[in-house]
């Protein structure tokens, strides 16, 4: 069955012609499902009977089903789909004072296990197809639809690595950035990586989006262990991929820094990290490591991330302090998958400083 998820508006106008159907009548039904968030072609009240039988027995709107939905004290909700396969993907819906942030996951579970998150022990299930991708965003609209919100930014920092699954997560974007379907603007998306250095150049010659460089470590030897990808394209590889991608001075590139006790957190660290980024039209996002069963690392105390922060500052570098949210149902930046994970007995890896 096709599927009206995987299909840019002028590709699915090509679809409907190729099947004796006016090409308007995409039209139509794109601004029932993206517009009016209906996903039953029977409730498409100004297209004739006929036609709505025949686009249903030809045509899907949706590929992943509801699993389960929690809710964090904080506001925060946690999301689990389902495929048809049985695989589950997570996804998190962030409300903040102006905006409703969505985290959307490229892969089911990640191959790069690095070693503070809870999604690489999962290891690698599979890619998402494009029309998961899209599937999410609209799975999110209709977490909002009874308040009338609307999602005001979709991230890509989910389960997986989404430059590992770049051709899907590129034609899922040009989907939800058209005017005539998910009508996003690329300045409200981000793509994450930790590092997939060719393809950071792929990414920015086909999209014009913002993106997050998962960093966490100012030395190779740290960044070994816990990005483990770094041992492939170390750190002054990934910052000369960086300073080649088409940043703007109103879009920098985000580099994520997970503080963690004793391994990533000292004055010496922030001083370090100062000079890496120097040049670089470049903005920090500090995370307070979230803890999760299975880890021995820890975060550290609030004066220390207080003073890396400063530290940064001092130094000319813009930073900012992310609240961790969700922490409580395991939604917060490297706890998805954590439940999985739960129970088994996996122990991290012996950090040596």
């Amino acid at each position: 069955m096709n599927s009206v998820l995987e299909h840019t508006p002028d590709e699915l106008r090509e679809a409907f012609a190729r099947d004796g159907l006016e090409p308007f009548r995409a039209d139509q039904v794109l601004r029932w499902v993206y517009g009016r968030g209906v996903r039953d072609f029977g409730a498409m009240s100004d297209l004739a009977r006929t036609l709505r039988e025949q686009l249903a027995g030809a045509w899907r709107i949706r590929c992943l089903e509801r699993d389960s939905l929690c809710e964090s004290s904080d506001g925060t909700r946690k999301l689990v789909l389902r495929a048809w396969e049985g695989a589950k993907i997570e996804l998190v819906m962030i409300p903040e004072e102006r905006r409703r942030t969505l985290c959307v996951s490229s892969q089911v579970g990640c191959s790069l296990d690095c070693s503070f998150c809870a999604t690489g022990r999962l290891g690698l299930g599979r890619n998402l197809r494009a029309e998961e991708l899209v599937d999410q965003v609209l799975h999110g609209a209709e977490l909002l639809a009874p308040s009338s919100e609307k999602i005001t930014h979709v991230v890509f920092m989910g389960m997986g690595e989404p430059l590992l699954n770049l051709r899907n997560v590129i034609h899922a974007i040009r989907i939800l950035a058209d005017p005539r379907a998910g009508a996003l603007s690329p300045r409200r998306i981000t793509v994450s990586t930790a590092g997939v250095v060719p393809s950071i150049a792929e990414l920015g010659r086909a999209l014009r989006v913002r993106l997050a460089v998962s960093l966490h470590a100012t030395t190779d030897a740290v960044r070994d262990v816990l990005v483990p990808l770094n041992r492939r394209f170390p750190i002054a590889t990934l910052l000369e991929a960086c300073r080649r991608y088409p940043a703007s001075r109103r879009d920098p590139i985000s580099f994520e820094y997970a503080l963690i006790r004793d391994v990533n957190d000292s004055r010496d660290d922030a001083r370090r990290l100062a000079r890496l980024l120097r040049g670089l039209r470049a903005k920090v996002n500090l995370i307070r490591m979230n803890e999760h069963p299975g880890t021995h690392y820890r975060r550290p105390a609030e004066a220390t991330v207080e003073d890396f922060a400063e530290t940064l500052a001092a130094s000319q570098v813009m930073v900012t302090l992310r609240r961790s949210r969700g922490e409580d149902i395991f939604a917060a930046c490297g706890q998805l998958g954590a439940l999985a994970q739960a129970g088994r007995g996996v122990s991290s890896p012996a950090f040596v400083r």
